[in-house]
């Protein structure tokens, strides 16, 4: 690590514990991910120097894979059989909802392209470089997926602590220790294991699926004591955070209210499709809200599990929605840009 690198790395971590701690002292939920990432965002905007490094914020993602998949138990497959609903539910919403983002996005003077990659909730990476190749501009594409991701993960915990009426469950409260901490162990294999796998979003996945062979069939489970959960929380909030660095406060604000604007309609959508999981399958609306929700699959697996909100039920229905765009897309990108040939043709 070159020393600029790690003066950054350590000005992001130290801005994220005063983030930590203010959110802390107000009583803000998740305050050791939310607070974070809202000190490394406007650390960020005033064009001060703070990042995390990619190998640790993968090393983190690595662990919260871990504690993922050890939510998996036997009991699980009872469960399954209703999911084929929601998952087409899901499917319908992510439609709908990705076509009203894009509408707004057309009015704030993005290209057809761009508004329509910009909008679509997930597999951001590949939705940027899909984007970039039907003529979308790349640059609007990840700062509008990045914004919708922070803004989700800022909207959506207060949120649910409103409607638990101020009693939401804090990170951390699941055990008071390590519990088959040599499962993290296994994480430098995970990885090469995963990318010569191809799996998307491999550092969460592949670890993931390993806890949940050995979760599911009883072998063991790995738990965070509360330090452990915040620890993490505190370093992904800061990774999250610090994306921005290099954008002007200006130019940032204006990218804010559109992606704001852009995230509320697409929340509404998804809240109504929410609603009719939680009504005809019986799943409790917060967490059928958290497994529609707009968001990254690592930011909303980090929600679930810091609020226990059925973190398996919401980690299907993020990869099934992620999965399901990465196969999509394609056909999208070269039926936009048969529609843009056509109407060049017209023209002339």
């Amino acid at each position: 690590m070159e020393r600029s690198e790690g003066t950054a790395l350590v000005r992001s971590l130290a801005v994220g514990v005063l983030g930590g701690l203010i959110f802390h002292f107000i009583g803000m939920p998740l305050a050791w991910m939310l607070g974070p990432l809202a000190a490394n965002l406007i650390v960020s905007a005033k064009g001060i120097d703070v990042r995390i490094p990619e190998p640790l914020r993968e090393s983190f993602l690595g662990v919260l894979g871990l504690v993922l998949g050890s939510q998996v138990t036997p009991q699980l497959a009872e469960r399954v059989l209703d999911w084929p609903v929601s998952a087409m539910l899901l499917l319908l919403g992510v439609a709908v909802s990705t076509a009203v983002a894009a509408a707004w996005y057309r009015r704030c003077g993005f290209d057809s392209v761009s508004a329509w990659f910009a909008s679509a909730p997930g597999a951001m990476t590949a939705m940027i470089l899909m984007g970039e190749k039907g003529g979308g501009d790349p640059r609007r594409i990840a700062i509008a997926q990045s914004l919708r991701i922070i803004l989700v993960v800022m909207i959506l915990p207060p949120l649910f602590w409103a409607y638990e009426g101020g009693a939401a469950q804090q990170a951390g409260e699941i055990e008071n220790g390590f519990e088959a901490a040599w499962m993290l162990l296994a994480l430098p294999l995970l990885f090469p294991l995963g990318r010569w796998l191809r799996l998307p979003s491999h550092t969460l996945l592949t670890p993931l699926l390993f806890a949940g062979l050995l979760s599911g069939f009883g072998v063991a489970s790995l738990s965070l004591p509360d330090w452990g959960m915040n620890v993490m929380l505190w370093v992904l909030g800061c990774a999250i955070g610090s994306r921005f660095r290099g954008l002007s406060s200006a130019r940032l604000g204006r990218y804010l209210f559109e992606a704001f604007i852009a995230t509320l309609l697409a929340l509404a959508v998804l809240a109504g499709f929410a609603e009719l999981i939680h009504r005809l399958l019986d799943v409790p609306r917060d967490v059928a809200l958290l497994a529609l929700a707009p968001g990254g699959i690592g930011e909303m697996a980090i929600l679930a599990v810091a609020l226990d909100l059925d973190p398996v039920f919401v980690a299907f229905h993020h990869l099934l929605r992620m999965v399901a765009l990465m196969l999509f897309a394609p056909f999208w990108v070269r039926w936009l840009q048969h529609r843009q040939g056509q109407r060049q043709r017209g023209v002339h």
